[in-house]
């Protein structure tokens, strides 16, 4: 690669000529969201896959998110620019394991976040996303036994605002376990006119701090409508990216993690990142556009069944005007 070839240049040029739609995750770094023909929430990059033209999706983000866009576009070429840039939650959640906690519960209906790999939702009867998880249990009868996984967090969130009793299973995103109360409680002090956002995949204590609860695309959206000017945010850092460009006349202090002290107590680390979405580079997206590889591939039988529970979350999803 020539060190003077204008990487963003090249990415927009190859996907005009391959008639490729490169999608990104708000959590990939700033540099990938701005070359992005779509960005947005895994509800969003879902939705957007299945309604695409183009012949060749660029999904920049995570494995999963690959899979899924595999899944809903069979006939279609689903390109991820790092294969490696795997989910914590996703890896707290074995297909295998979760299929033998699914078989000894065998009369309740089984809500998986779209944090999975495909396996996983195929052993799924409804996905979710955290911008419509609430919606959707809401949805179903009141007496209806759920199981929900993988995201402990958000399925106790979830409880608490429905009065639901899901049973959880006990995973979690390594990004949202890890905020700091005492660190988001000292930024609220220095800065008191500040709301705190927070995503639900958070701990309760932290959620308890929350002016607003939401999905990514839920916290994006209440930052550029309320009157407030500053904001404490608690999801992973790459969302301040958009918050700052939609809303440049505002400040979003990134709230940190508990490991961002050290052992004399001061501040080390302002943000908190998921290093699986900082995998996907510039380098990275032009080799993928140029090789078209590496393919992301889903097992047919895997797919087939994985589809219900997709297509199950985007119908009620539509219904229900998400």
């Amino acid at each position: 690669m020539s060190k003077t070839m204008d990487l963003k240049q090249e990415i927009r040029r190859l996907a005009k000529e391959k008639n490729a739609v490169i999608m990104a995750h708000y959590y990939v770094d700033g540099e990938i969201q701005d070359i992005a023909d779509f960005i947005g929430d895994s509800l969003a990059l879902a939705q957007e896959a299945a309604k695409t033209d183009a012949d060749i999706i660029v999904l920049c983000g995570v494995h999963f998110m690959g899979e899924t866009a595999a899944i809903l576009c069979p006939d279609k070429k689903v390109l991820i620019p790092d294969p490696a840039a795997t989910c914590s939650l996703a890896e707290s959640c074995p297909a295998d394991k979760f299929a033998k906690f699914v078989a000894e519960h065998p009369d309740h209906t089984v809500i998986s976040y779209v944090n999975t790999t495909a396996a996983t939702k195929a052993v799924t009867d409804i996905v979710v996303t955290s911008s419509n998880a609430r919606q959707i249990v809401e949805s179903l009868p009141e007496e209806t036994p759920i199981i929900f996984g993988p995201d402990q967090n958000l399925g106790n969130y979830i409880n608490s605002i429905t009065g639901r009793n899901m049973l959880l299973w006990n995973g979690a995103c390594h990004v949202h376990a890890r905020f700091s109360v005492e660190k988001i409680i000292e930024l609220k002090k220095a800065h008191p006119g500040a709301k705190v956002l927070v995503h639900p995949e958070c701990k309760g204590p932290v959620v308890k701090l929350a002016d607003k609860v939401g999905s990514t695309a839920a916290l994006l959206k209440y930052a550029i409508a309320d009157k407030a000017t500053e904001f404490i945010v608690a999801t992973e850092s790459g969302i301040l990216h958009e918050m700052q460009k939609k809303a440049p006349q505002k400040t979003f202090i990134p709230a940190p993690p508990e490991e961002s002290f050290s052992e004399s107590g001061s501040h080390t680390c302002a943000c908190n990142e998921c290093e699986y979405m900082k995998m996907v580079t510039l380098e990275k997206l032009y080799r993928c556009l140029r090789d078209e590889q590496p393919i992301v591939t889903v097992d047919p039988q895997i797919a087939r069944k994985a589809i219900v529970s997709i297509n199950r979350m985007l119908e009620i999803s539509s219904v229900l005007g998400l």
